[in-house]
């Protein structure tokens, strides 16, 4: 071909004139909805949002592209995509697949998530689809792994969904009302820096000097410390001044001063390079926006960077709450003291008693956290809004189901913890116990779970979860549109003994 270089253009995709084709392929750029202020600038970043307003703010950089590319195809136009695998989730589906689908669009086969094959680590997902309808099956497949060697499932449907996925499509799910009130799904703190983190020498040093101290040194809790360690527990402290002001702060001597003399010119520094990249920004725009993360940082530099109070308040109220990781591959959920920090890789549910566990420990909280969640590569990310406030709770429970609930999730955590100091294995090893076949009492145990937890719903083991789940759901949002109650998470409003609910089992540790 002679005039090949006629045809390569060397321009920004998302703004240039696209020429008139019946066909687009391509690879977008990968870059997370995090990283893209620090990758490509705030001036960038707002001028891509102002062009496309209908994909969310908090969608992937390369969903722009499935939204450019399904407007430029003409009728009858095929396309055909590799994105992150966060194209099939929550916002990055919103302004990209669900678009494609809702404006005469037809996904024709598809990988839900494959593992990579260049460099980067991560899982994406190909989407192809035509513009306009197609008749006949669709291929759809997904590898089973974290390997490029892992196997695949490949199979044919009828019609494949925006959220690339074989089981029952729950993209429709309702925020409900009952769920946010209830406020009870936090992530855990941010530090911000390490010089927020003790060591327990260093700890015992300061208090050594100035016993007082200890009213801002606490026990601070990782997702490592919770499920790979053996006995499990913090093996940090952090430094949590919040909410006091500078001068408050500074009562609590040696603490301020290790924070003055190693967060102080770090935020000082990282604040003045942020002025001055909008300093540059504003001379190419003056209307841009900019960014005054680091700023805000600076103001309070003595505090964690996310200190989240409404969480550590709530916890401060009760003994002990139910934590997490934030990225998991399967549900492992445990009580933690309430006198313990819990770190931003935890997801904290401020609820205490043992029937609240048992539905959170439940694969019918795992079957909607996994359809409804994002992915970190091939793990499970919790999100607060698109899972916890979605997820529809038991609304008619007996109280022989809410025992039966709350007994099966003792019984669970009681056989873990004295599994664990039999073998010597952390949560971690005794659940990849799971992995290989054979009896195993784990697996009884989460089984008598699962049973109760389906009865105290009303479902049957036949059942497809996620289509009950689903209908619950909108039928409970459709009773908040009419102004009607419903159970939100937690014990039933008719429950008036919550005690007999909260035994004492729980990750403690002295200060």
């Amino acid at each position: 071909m002679t005039n090949l270089g006629e045809n390569i253009v060397n321009d920004d995709a998302l703004f240039c004139q696209w020429p008139e084709v019946d066909a687009i392929i391509g690879n977008p750029p990968f870059q997370s909805k995090n990283k893209m202020q620090q990758e490509l600038g705030p001036d960038y970043v707002n001028r891509v949002r102002a062009a496309y307003p209908g994909v969310p703010g908090r969608a992937d950089f390369c969903v722009y592209w499935f939204r450019r590319a399904h407007d430029e195809l003409p009728e009858g136009g095929r396309a055909g995509l590799v994105g992150t695998n966060t194209i099939r989730q929550n916002y990055s589906r919103e302004g990209g697949l669900d678009y494609i689908v809702g404006n005469g669009g037809t996904i024709t086969e598809a990988v839900s998530s494959q593992v990579w094959s260049g460099e980067a680590a991560v899982h994406v997902s190909i989407v192809n689809w035509v513009k306009g309808e197609v008749e006949g099956k669709r291929r759809l497949m997904i590898q089973l792994g974290d390997s490029r060697s892992s196997p695949w499932e490949k199979v044919w449907v009828g019609r494949i969904n925006s959220s690339l996925s074989l089981r029952t499509d729950v993209t429709r799910a309702q925020v409900l009302e009952c769920n946010k009130a209830v406020k009870a799904c936090y992530q855990g703190q941010t530090h911000g820096h390490k010089a927020f983190l003790l060591t327990r020498r260093e700890r015992e040093s300061i208090l050594a000097k100035s016993p007082g101290e200890a009213e801002v040194i606490f026990p601070y809790l990782t997702a490592n410390d919770l499920f790979t360690t053996n006995p499990p527990g913090p093996k940090r402290f952090v430094i949590d001044l919040h909410p006091r002001d500078v001068l408050e702060a500074g009562r609590f001597k040696r603490c301020f001063e290790r924070l003055r003399e190693n967060v102080l010119p770090d935020r000082e520094r990282a604040a003045e390079d942020e002025r001055k990249r909008n300093d540059e920004a504003l001379r190419d725009n003056p209307g841009a926006r900019v960014n005054r993360h680091h700023q805000n940082f600076l103001s309070k530099w003595w505090l964690l960077s996310y200190p989240r109070q409404e969480l550590i308040n709530k916890i401060g109220c009760a003994e002990r709450y139910i934590a997490c990781a934030q990225v998991m591959k399967r549900p492992i959920f445990g009580f933690v003291s309430s006198n313990i920090r819990p770190n931003a890789a935890l997801m904290v549910f401020t609820l205490e008693d043992d029937y609240s566990y048992g539905v959170l420990q439940s694969l019918v909280h795992w079957e909607w956290f996994t359809a409804k969640c994002s992915t970190l590569k091939g793990d499970f990310r919790y999100t607060a809004d698109t899972v916890f406030d979605t997820f529809p709770w038991p609304q008619n429970p007996s109280r022989q189901s809410l025992q039966a609930v709350a007994n099966a999730g003792r019984a669970l955590r009681d056989f873990r913890a004295a599994t664990m100091e039999r073998l010597g294995w952390s949560l971690r090893e005794l659940y990849r116990s799971l992995d290989v076949p054979g009896d195993n009492p784990l697996k009884d145990h989460h089984a008598a779970l699962d049973s109760a937890v389906l009865d105290a719903y009303g479902i049957s083991p036949d059942e497809d979860i996620l289509a009950a789940l689903l209908d619950l759901n909108l039928e409970l949002a459709e009773r908040e549109r009419r102004g009607e109650p419903s159970n939100g998470p937690g014990l039933p409003s008719w429950v008036d003994d919550p005690a007999t609910f909260i035994s004492g089992d729980c990750l403690s540790v002295s200060r």
